[in-house]
């Protein structure tokens, strides 16, 4: 199987044949913001898979953020371009999961760090981050965690 920067650069080359705009745009930005990742101070070379997600998960995370801007602000037309861009992207991450799914892996986690109260939230989190990387929204795990963690 390809990995995602193999399918970004096929999808680009797709994109621009087919003369498709948004999404040659979309990945263009997409692959500047990994090529800006790698050669920012600090940086140790080229990312990897798992890097190269975060990254998708972050452009993914500013555009939801300019649709709640752009929404407020009555630019529906603007919110709706962000919205098709998220769109693009959310193609490049891998498989997202169901609520029933999140609640059983907050449920394990939770066992796993034999959380008794809120106060472990921090200990949970700490186990389901790395696990749930780029399958899960960072602010639906912590939900859920307060949630299940409040039932206790």
């Amino acid at each position: 199987m390809a990995t995602v920067r193999e399918r970004i650069d096929a999808d680009l080359k797709d994109a621009m044949r087919s003369k498709n705009e948004l999404t040659t745009s979309v990945l263009r930005m997409l692959k500047s913001a990994v090529k800006y990742k790698e050669v920012e101070p600090g940086a140790t070379g080229p990312l990897d898979e798992a890097s190269i997600l975060q990254v998708i998960g972050t452009l993914i995370k500013q555009r939801r953020d300019s649709v709640e801007q752009f929404k407020s602000g009555g630019r529906p037309e603007l919110a709706e371009k962000e919205e098709q861009e998220i769109s693009v992207l959310q193609n490049y991450l891998p498989k997202q999961l169901s609520a029933d799914e999140l609640r059983a892996e907050v449920q394990a986690a939770i066992t796993e760090a034999g959380a008794k109260s809120a106060k472990d939230m921090g200990a949970v989190m700490k186990l389901l981050t790395p696990k749930l990387q780029g399958r899960a929204e960072g602010r639906a795990i912590s939900e859920e965690v307060k949630n299940q963690l409040s039932k206790l």
